[in-house]
């Protein structure tokens, strides 16, 4: 294919998309409505009034569990993979036996179960479902401070394990080097149908609907303005929360803000983006996590999306397979993690995963899912968000009024420049391309996550301060 050819089909890409916007555009409305109260228990909603008490959660699990788990893994049936094909095929099945291995014969979870239950965790009835979530206090606060809440958000196929290294930093940054001046009140949930909040009984349950939920829990909490932080699909939580309530959310801090309306500016940055740069707000970073466009862009999310695609559209059917073996489950999970972290892992046989993460957090993190049997529910929020299509629902059409800090992380999926936040999320206090990590930044860097956290919101707190005077 030559460059020419290139080209004129980038043009033809541009030009179709362009028209196709112009008949979708429609004027936006400036918040998100709160949802009317939603409902997602079994059945017919009862007539009484919600049990709104909050329960003490230990994780735990029988030995019937353990013995059914080793049973399986004990069974596996393996395929040889291709020669040489290292991750290019996902997850590598001579690795993955490497794995299994240590699964049955190093792997610690009695271990494991202790260090998740280090944090206090605690389930509450919202809207008819369970809801589980961490909620850890600072060990101690510096004379005269108040901790600050900050709602943390995972997204598929993580955990609110993700956050287990980042929050001692947040709860305590003075111990690890960091400063005190703001110190935080860590609350993670779990989103329903993930880890140990109970999966929607009904159909509909989408990134609003949680919203909406996390909401009510955080006013529960007792807290009327707090932070939040997602990434993954916890941005677009926090994303519609800060919609819903940008009153309550005092600042939103992501490590992943996709673009999921396409509008003229971003086409026409897309086609000219790298010959004119400053016409559009580029960076040099920006072009060179983002160009030649058709490779680093289009055939790059093309290769990574196919699980998007399915989970979209039948994920029940993929699922019934994934939960019923702990094998398919791990090789699952962990291509995710493996190409996620860095795309250049695939040319690894062992898909680089014990580069940036120990074996014990990975299978915990798998665990988790195996054991609370949520692998079809968390695969399902992608259908319940995306079956009426991209860029068509009422929150992808309104901007974000809230205080935003992005912390842009190179080896991310897609790379979203500030030239293109900026049109969604139009009150950017800060916006940083980070040094090195990728998607699971909480777990793969903690300290810069953290520490993109703390400036963020000592920003905003300074902006508070001034507009006061």
């Amino acid at each position: 294919s030559s460059p020419a050819g290139i080209m004129l089909l980038e043009v033809f890409l541009v030009l179709g998309t362009v028209i196709i916007y112009f008949l979708l555009s429609r004027k936006k409305e400036e918040t998100l409505l709160p949802l009317k109260e939603g409902w997602w228990g079994k059945g017919q909603k009862p007539n009484t009034e919600e049990d709104t008490t909050i329960r003490p959660f230990k994780v735990e699990t029988t030995e019937e569990e353990l013995s059914d788990l080793f049973r399986r893994l004990d069974q596996a049936r393996f395929t040889e993979p291709l020669e040489n094909s290292c991750f290019h095929y996902g997850t590598n099945s001579k690795y993955l036996r490497k794995v299994v291995s240590y699964w049955k014969n190093q792997f610690n979870w009695k271990k494991q179960v202790e260090v998740l239950n280090k944090y206090p965790q605690f389930k509450t009835k919202i809207q008819g479902i369970d809801v589980h979530f961490v909620h850890v206090k600072p060990p101690r606060l510096p004379e005269g401070q108040t901790a600050k809440p900050l709602l943390m958000v995972h997204g598929w196929p993580g955990s609110f394990y993700e956050f287990y290294k980042i929050i001692p930093l947040l709860t305590d940054p003075a111990s690890h080097g960091l400063s005190d001046e703001h110190v935080f009140e860590v609350i993670c949930p779990s989103i329903p149908g993930y880890g140990f909040s109970e999966a929607p009984h009904k159909k509909g349950f989408d990134s609003v609907s949680a919203a909406s939920m996390f909401y009510e829990l955080m006013l529960r909490l007792g807290f009327s303005e707090f932070y939040t932080q997602g990434g993954d699909c916890g941005w677009l939580i926090c994303t519609n929360l800060a919609q819903i309530a940008p009153s309550h959310v005092k600042g939103l801090h992501l490590n992943l803000a996709l673009v999921t309306r396409m509008g003229f500016f971003h086409l026409l940055s897309i086609l000219l983006g790298s010959y004119l740069p400053g016409l559009f707000g580029f960076q040099d970073e920006d072009i060179r996590r983002m160009f030649p466009f058709l490779k680093k862009g289009l055939y790059r999310t093309l290769l990574e999306s196919g699980y998007a695609h399915i989970q979209a559209t039948k994920p029940d059917t993929v699922g019934c397979g994934l939960n019923d073996s702990p094998v398919g489950l791990a090789a699952y999970i962990l291509e995710k993690f493996s190409t996620w972290t860095n795309m250049e892992f695939r040319d690894l046989e062992d898909g680089g995963l014990e580069r940036k993460f120990s074996l014990d957090d990975l299978l915990t993190n798998i665990m988790i899912y195996w054991v609370s049997g949520c692998m079809v529910s968390s695969m399902r929020f992608y259908k319940e968000n995306l079956q009426s299509g991209m860029g068509t629902q009422e929150h992808e059409k309104l901007t974000v009024q809230v205080p935003t800090g992005i912390a842009s992380f190179p080896n991310e999926i897609m790379h979203t420049p500030q030239a293109w936040a900026q049109k969604k999320y139009i009150n950017i206090a800060s916006f940083h391309l980070m040094p090195r990590g990728g998607h699971f930044a909480a777990l793969e860097e903690p300290e810069l996550l953290a520490e993109d956290i703390l400036q963020f919101v000592g920003k905003v707190e300074k902006e508070q301060l001034e507009r006061k005077k």
